[in-house]
């Protein structure tokens, strides 16, 4: 039972979709340049696909096997499932609205969708040989006979549906389906003319030359239609062996259950029987199925389109060092910001690991990492050197699941000791601890990060490096890296982690200032997450702002706490940043009976955010942040500015709708200002962004 009444949380569901229709709405946003303005476009609908595969799914599975349980919301699984779709719906049709205005601002700017019955013969010529040599040899055309079997169709995957007629008689004989090869670009491009950019989409040049597939016959494209599955996966956790029982599921995940369809056009009706789709399970798009394609129309050729290009440079103070990160670290602590300052910090650090012939070992937990990552070839190059190399692989990081399985087994093809921590558990902290020998004794060295080892995302994700040689982070590190590898509960001194410490941590620090509230000492809270869901910690954060507790949450994502309600959370603020680059990071202040920013407030970073999976069914890591000049880097410039930004956030009303915040007499975008500040000077801790400061002049002056 909960403390407060379900009206006091927002649905999870619907909250997710209210961050997708913040993510949508940035592609209407004339401040952006229009290519990028197609790219979100594109990921609101890349989104939608996650969303329909695992959450929808979840919800129809509940439905299915008769779940009656409300959520904290108070909706049951039905409900939920049946509001959920509608929002769903709309928001799919605000996709089609909005690729309709684009597709028109596109051709003014001289990059246009051709039709195929207006392109000049000499364009018909080209689009033949083309045709003939890249797409025919890869194409499957079924006759769709009620009787025959409909072929597989992955996850994402399309098909165009044709009405095929007697050449003589023009009676209708069959229907005919072409599955769209996922290798084959869906828009392809014609050779430019007159300065045009010139594409023609995929289905519409199968459909000119479908008389090559049916031959004898008269065909007339009717529709084009794309599947949903359902991506969960079911993962036996005392199996034997855990890599070939989770792969085996990864495979049979490929034939999950067909729970969404989208059509443009029409398609035979025993078509939808045959994937077992109900009538609410299809959407009818006026304009384009598949609308994340559209991504494949942001060329390189105009970048006046895109964002300018921001070239993030190696940390100063590893500069100052000549590259050294190990004397860097052992100087005192060292924060990087991703993206504003650059990822390559982390490989170096652990190439240098791998060439140091001091390095006796290296451990390193990975959830998602990159293809072919330089980061997996430093851990094998240490191997190699004679190294002791340990990797705490997640196979479960949902959709990366088979890069992980094929990185554990090259992994241990190469000597490296791989191991998938607790199956009860994900391991999701991210954690490098490097130990060296240094004269007579043995140093040892630490990464916290709050995103992924993944080189590429981290030039669009906005993440926390933290590096240390503090002793107590670092034993503590070895001890949880033992946690995951030996499950022998770890103590430790000043990290926290999950399941263990980190919610009984938080609920510690709420209470905490909560009597400072009460002893008429300043009280404030200050958080930065992806997703705000956990039911325990959001009544926490509804006592404490009882309590007189001022909290301000920056919360990207899922939010199911409800601000500033009268007598149930008047002093909370919960805002929301979306723009170029996706927020990511995860830190939590305290004012300790000081207002914040304050040398005093107790700081932590983390993987985690507050979810009851990841305080519950994860391992994470919660990391006190106590040197001077870190602690005022994070609290004093990333925390006040993401606080001040006005010109990229949204705001949450009581009602749980989301409004865009106005620029204000000191208009300041959170992004912007980073690529122009991308670190405080390290020499000392720096003074806070305060408001009134000029920031927001600063950053569009310079």
């Amino acid at each position: 039972m909960h403390k407060y009444h379900h009206l006091a949380f927002i649905n999870r569901e619907l909250s997710w979709l209210d961050f997708n229709q913040r993510v949508l709405e940035e592609a209407e946003d004339l401040s952006n340049p229009l290519l990028e303005r197609v790219r979100f476009l594109s990921i609101s609908a890349g989104n939608m696909d996650e969303f329909y595969a695992v959450r929808v799914a979840g919800l129809i599975d509940q439905v299915h096997d008769g779940a009656t349980k409300k959520s904290v919301d108070g909706l049951t699984p039905t409900q939920q499932l049946e509001t959920v779709r509608y929002q769903a719906w709309c928001m799919q049709q605000e996709q089609q609205r909005i690729w309709h205005g684009l597709r028109a601002e596109l051709a003014k700017e001289n990059i246009v969708i051709e039709s195929i019955d207006k392109l000049h013969h000499l364009d018909k010529a080209w689009l033949k040989e083309y045709f003939e040599g890249q797409v025919y040899p890869v194409l499957t055309p079924v006759d769709l006979n009620p009787t025959h079997p409909l072929p597989f169709i992955p996850s994402g995957g399309q098909a165009l549906v044709l009405r095929l007629r007697e050449t003589d008689s023009h009676k209708h004989k069959a229907d005919g389906l072409v599955v769209m090869p996922p290798q084959l670009p869906r828009f392809i491009r014609l050779p430019d003319k007159q300065g045009v950019i010139r594409f023609i989409a995929l289905e519409y040049v199968i459909a000119h030359f479908s008389k090559s597939l049916f031959p004898g016959m008269h065909s007339v494209p009717t529709g084009m239609m794309r599947i949903v599955r359902n991506l969960d996966v079911e993962l036996e956790e005392d199996a034997e062996d855990l890599l070939n029982n989770f792969e085996n599921a990864v495979k049979e995940r490929r034939r999950g259950a067909c729970i969404h369809l989208e059509v443009e056009g029409t398609i035979p009706k025993h078509v939808i029987r045959k994937l077992g789709l109900e009538r609410d399970e299809v959407v009818l798009l006026p304009k384009m199925a598949g609308m994340g394609d559209v991504k494949q129309l942001i060329v390189s050729d105009r970048p006046e389109l895109l964002f300018p290009p921001f070239h993030a440079a190696m940390p100063q103070r590893v500069v100052d060092h000549g590259g050294d990160c190990f004397a860097t670290i052992k100087e005192k602590d060292l924060v990087v910001q991703h993206p504003y300052e650059s990822y390559d910090v982390v490989v170096h650090f652990l190439q240098q690991a791998a060439q140091d012939p001091d390095v006796i070992s290296i451990k390193q937990s990975i959830y998602r990492t990159s293809h072919d990552s330089p980061i997996v070839h430093a851990l094998i190059a240490a191997v190699e050197a004679g190294k002791s190399v340990t990797a705490v692989v997640e196979l479960r990081a949902r959709f990366d699941e088979e890069a992980n399985i094929r990185l554990a087994r090259a992994l241990e093809t190469r000597g490296v000791q791989v191991v998938y921590g607790l199956a009860a558990y994900k391991t999701h902290a991210k954690m490098i601890l490097v130990v060296r020998r240094e004269g007579e004794r043995l140093q040892s060295y630490a990464h916290f990060g709050t995103g992924n080892y993944h080189p590429s995302t981290a030039k669009i994700y906005t993440d926390i490096s933290f590096f240390t040689c503090n002793p107590v982070l670092v034993e503590d590190a070895a001890r949880l890296f033992n946690y995951t590898t030996g499950c022998a509960e770890p103590h430790l001194q000043a990290l926290c982690c999950s399941p263990l410490t980190i919610r009984p941590k938080l609920e510690e620090l709420v209470h905490a200032e909560m009597e400072h509230a009460r002893a008429g000492r300043p009280a404030q809270i200050w958080l930065k997450m992806n997703s705000l869901v956990d039911p325990q910690l959001i009544e926490l954060l509804y006592d404490a702002s009882q309590a007189g507790v001022s909290i301000k949450a920056v919360v990207r994502g899922i939010c199911c706490l409800r601000p500033g309600v009268k007598g149930l959370s008047d002093n909370i603020e919960v805002h929301s940043i979306v723009g170029r680059y996706l927020e990511h990071a995860r830190v939590f202040a305290f004012g300790n009976g000081q207002a914040l920013p304050s040398e005093s407030a107790k700081l932590y970073i983390s993987s985690a955010d507050w979810m009851k999976r990841n305080m519950d069914r994860r391992i994470e890591a919660m990391v006190p942040i106590t040197d001077p000049a870190a602690h005022a880097h994070i609290l004093n410039q990333i925390m006040v500015v993401n606080l001040r930004d006005t010109l990229r956030s949204w705001k949450m009303t009581p009602e749980g709708k989301w409004e865009r915040m106005a620029p204000g007499s000191e208009p300041l975008c959170a992004h912007d200002y980073f690529m122009a500040h991308p670190s405080p000077a390290y020499g000392a801790a720096s003074a806070p962004v305060a408001p009134g400061s000029r920031a927001g002049a600063a950053v569009q002056e310079s």
